[in-house]
């Protein structure tokens, strides 16, 4: 078989990979998506056609011979985006360290520079593959040339051979010029003769041969618009097949051999890859190549992989002796269930000493080594380095060890400095530090990642002190990991019984629904089939439908609340949906998730997903029940205080408002909060031009969707979806509003202006969010990164409130006479204490003075107290008791 000869073109499938993929950047900022997608293809195609040579054609200069004959030639295209022109010299530097062979030369295409190469191939006696996404490389199929058309993007090749034209054109691949002549070419300026298509064109060539003879053929067309347009404008498609007539003997020196396929200069490529970011890359390729894995696994780099393996308890003893005040501790563990964490995997080291890592069989010597290193784990004075605080705590606990004295959590403060980043794991986090590209294994990996929690602590601690953050790490983020430990430990009260019964009811619901639903669709048919549904609605009912994809019709939420005012099914299959999520999700969901032997809930409080600080919950998500239907709500009677206690509720009023007056510093709200005035109605009377005794409600809930809404960055066609108004009128509020609310209005403004120029936003205390998508060239992400800039600023800062506020809560909560009380749920603005019914009058009035004073405001910080027997049934502590 011949030896193949694989031709690239270069700029086709950079500007392909450039617009296929998202924006990509590196930490400096450079943009890489087009080097990412250029390189990714390129392997691929390595890989699945194994060239014995190879060669990447780009264009230089816009100004070629073609020009000379056509001056306005792609006069239409627009100029090379900003941000793909600098990873162009990158790329060509990428290929070169490949030692893959790059043509360009001035005056002439990329197109043309693939022809010349393509005949010295076939001159050759190679089979050439042309990668391309331009069908103009057609007119160079031979029996010894195919083209290769990227689809999708660059994801997928189409093959395209004499065959392959003729069975679905019929035509020559000589015949390609031909038909451009006539049609010519928009995305190349090529004018053709005005109003011949392709479909006419391709006639005309299969009948005719070739575009001399159908213009000597106009004749067969007189009399008709064709047979004019021939005539007027058979120059001008002659001129169109010479400009899309690709030369083949472009004045290049080309040798076949600088052409073959050889192994890359690894030092210069693997190097450009490494300053790239590719880390996918680079490990690919050293779990493919022996020769790179030393430069790979870091070991030129600091990173060694010797480390001590203690098999007894005394050498660990004896480790530990010679150990100081700092202390480096990994656990790897693994969830047994809600209140079990087992340990599989201990690393440790002191500084300046090696690292140590446990090894044993049997549990018996896991704890044998845990007996061992008990009184340095407890010991306040030995500084502890970990990843993950609150993990550790916990899977200690399970072996009655109480860990103090961390001072650097590792994931806490990497997720600080980066909340947005898509991978706060130690792994990756010791990728960058050591410069390790190929991940170790086994008890390789367990040293790495000792070693990498050392590195870390150092770089990462004076990032945070350049960020303005370190205070919010010491003071905020990492006491308050003892504080969400103990809540998971303590975990949540809940009746089973209360939840079967929901359930029940809950079934009936869903049963009755589907009844109502086959009556209406006059069928039986499966209604969570997305399929089945569109058929019913848009085929069978005739309802309007919106634009039907491959997978079908849309039966998304959005569709079926826009269906509702149309036919009663929509209603119908909405609430279906709604009651079955509350069954699944919820009712199930939970007596899944009980702890059998205390009838507890035991979930996990995220301290380091949210990009805006907030905590989240999972396993199972409690800040999640829905509590706008009657139905969800009822699912919180099954929540319950522990015997003989009360729940208390303790829920920041209207908070992020609040905040909002704070930074924008807007005397009209100010003024509304300090005098105790309802911001919503207040707010009405300010949009609607009233007195506060003349706003209905209808004025105050309209106010108060643009009061929360202008948070969230809401435009008037959001609004007007929200109060079903017209989007005019919505328009009209918002501009209202920020006439009276000017101080409102300049801050986001400015937020917006700053977040632009800086490249992130901040909270009250210093938190930052980064938003690269702020220079995003599309609108809809673009704008998504401007609301974000808007609304993370303050519920960024609600949430570090409340972080405050539940440590010096907790702090309380530790004197013996408040030890029974404990601190069981936070959700968003909201806390839950599970409190003993004799101290709820004391609590509340605790509670309320830390909550009120949690930092310090331009308005005051508003606490609604309730309290009662379950979390649905609470009713408000009174002023007079709390």
């Amino acid at each position: 078989m011949a030896d193949k000869f694989i031709i690239i073109d270069g700029n086709s499938l950079v500007h392909r990979a450039f617009y296929a993929l998202p924006q990509l950047t590196n930490s400096q900022g450079f943009v890489t998506n087009a080097i990412f997608g250029f390189y990714k293809m390129l392997a691929k195609v390595i890989e699945d056609e194994k060239p014995t040579y190879l060669a990447v054609a780009f264009d230089q200069g816009k100004k070629v011979f073609r020009h000379q004959d056509y001056p306005d030639y792609k006069g239409t295209r627009k100029g090379t985006p900003e941000d793909l022109k600098p990873q162009f010299p990158v790329l060509k530097d990428l290929l070169k360290a490949m030692n893959i062979a790059v043509f360009e030369i001035e005056g002439y295409e990329a197109d043309d520079i693939i022809g010349t190469l393509v005949k010295e191939g076939e001159k050759a006696g190679l089979v050439n593959l042309i990668v391309t996404g331009d069908r103009d490389a057609w007119q160079l199929i031979s029996p010894q040339t195919k083209v290769l058309l990227t689809r999708q993007g660059i994801s997928e090749l189409e093959i395209y051979d004499v065959q392959t034209l003729a069975e679905e054109y019929g035509l020559k691949p000589e015949q390609v010029i031909e038909v451009k002549g006539l049609m010519g070419d928009a995305a190349d300026n090529i004018p053709g003769i005005p109003g011949v298509g392709k479909k006419t064109a391709l006639k005309l060539i299969k009948k005719y041969g070739n575009l001399e003879n159908v213009l000597e053929h106009q004749k067969d067309f007189q009399g008709k618009k064709l047979g004019e347009s021939l005539a007027n404008y058979a120059q001008q498609a002659l001129l169109s097949k010479k400009l899309a007539t690709i030369i083949t003997d472009v004045p290049l020196p080309i040798d076949l051999k600088q052409c073959q396929k050889e192994e890359p200069d690894y030092s210069r490529f693997l190097a450009l890859l490494e300053e790239l970011e590719f880390k996918s890359i680079l490990q690919s390729i050293g779990q493919e190549r022996e020769e790179v894995k030393e430069y790979l696994t870091g070991e030129k780099d600091g990173f060694s992989a010797s480390f001590l393996i203690i098999t007894e308890q005394q050498e660990l003893a004896d480790y530990l002796s010679r150990g100081n005040d700092n202390l480096v501790l990994y656990l790897e563990t693994e969830k047994k269930s809600p209140r079990d964490l087992k340990i599989t995997a201990c690393g440790i080291k002191f500084a300046e000493q090696e690292a140590a890592l446990c090894s044993w069989q049997k549990e018996e010597e896991l704890k044998a080594y845990l007996e061992v290193l008990k009184p340095y784990c407890e010991a306040e004075k030995i500084k502890k380095t970990v990843y993950d605080a609150k993990t550790v705590i916990l899977a200690l606990a399970c072996y009655e060890i109480k860990l103090t004295g961390v001072i650097n959590d590792i994931l806490l403060m990497a997720y600080l400095l980066n909340p947005s980043r898509s991978k706060n794991d130690l792994l990756a986090l010791g990728q960058e530090e050591l410069g390790c590209l190929l991940l170790p294994e086994g008890e390789e990996k367990v040293s790495f990642c000792v070693e990498a929690l050392e590195k870390l602590e150092e770089s990462l601690a004076a990032e945070l002190v350049e960020k303005e953050m370190l205070g919010l790490y010491q003071d905020v983020e990492l006491p308050l990991v003892a504080v969400l430990a103990a809540m998971e430990k303590t975990g949540v009260k809940l009746d089973p019984a209360i939840l079967e019964e929901i359930g029940k009811d809950l079934e009936s619901w869903i049963a009755r629904l589907t009844e109502d639903i086959y009556q209406l669709a006059g069928e039986k048919f499966n209604i969570n089939s997305p399929k089945q549904l569109g058929i019913i609605l848009f085929e069978k009912l005739g309802l309007p439908a919106s634009k039907k994809t491959k997978t079908g019709y849309s039966t998304n939420a959005e569709v079926l609340e826009g269906l509702a005012l149309e036919h009663e099914i929509a209603v119908k299959i909405l609430a279906y949906r709604q009651m079955t999520k509350l069954k699944n999700t919820y009712i199930d969901g939970l007596s899944a998730l009980l702890e059998p032997h205390t009838s507890r809930i035991y979930t996990s409080f995220n301290q380091t997903v949210t990009a805006t600080g907030r905590l989240s919950s999972t396993e199972p998500n409690l800040q999640n029940i829905p509590i706008r239907m009657e139905e969800g709500r009822r699912i919180r009677r099954a929540f319950l205080p522990s015997p003989g206690n009360l729940l208390l509720s303790a829920d920041y009023s209207q908070i992020e408002l609040r905040v909002l007056a704070h930074v924008a510093k807007d005397e009209v709200m100010i003024e509304a909060f300090n005098e105790g005035q309802d911001i919503h109605l207040r707010t009405a009377a300010e949009v609607f031009g009233v007195s506060l005794e003349m706003v209905t409600k209808e004025m105050r809930q309209a106010a108060k969707a643009v009061n929360f809404g202008i948070i969230y960055g809401i435009s008037d066609f959001g609004l007007s979806r929200d109060l079903g108004i017209p989007r005019s009128e919505a328009k009209q509020y918002i501009e209202k509003y920020f006439t009276r609310y000017y101080g409102v209005r300049d801050y986001l403004r400015r937020t917006i202006a700053e977040a632009k120029k800086k490249g992130y936003v901040t909270t009250l205390l210093k938190r930052r969010r980064y938003l690269p998508d702020l220079q995003s060239r599309n609108y809809h992400v673009r704008s998504f990164a401007e609301r974000a800039a808007m609304n993370t600023p303050i519920q960024g800062s609600a949430a570090d409130i409340i972080k405050l506020a539940m440590l010096k809560l907790y702090q309380v909560l530790q004197e013996d006479e408040w030890r029974k009380t404990k601190l069981i749920l936070q959700v968003h603005d909201e806390l839950i204490l599970d409190v003993p019914q004799e101290k709820v009058l004391e609590i509340g009035s605790v509670v309320k003075e830390i909550m009120s004073n949690a930092y310090p405001l331009l308005v005051p910080l508003k606490v609604d107290l309730q309290v009662g027997p379950n979390w649905y049934d609470l009713k408000k502590l009174g002023e007079k008791d709390a």
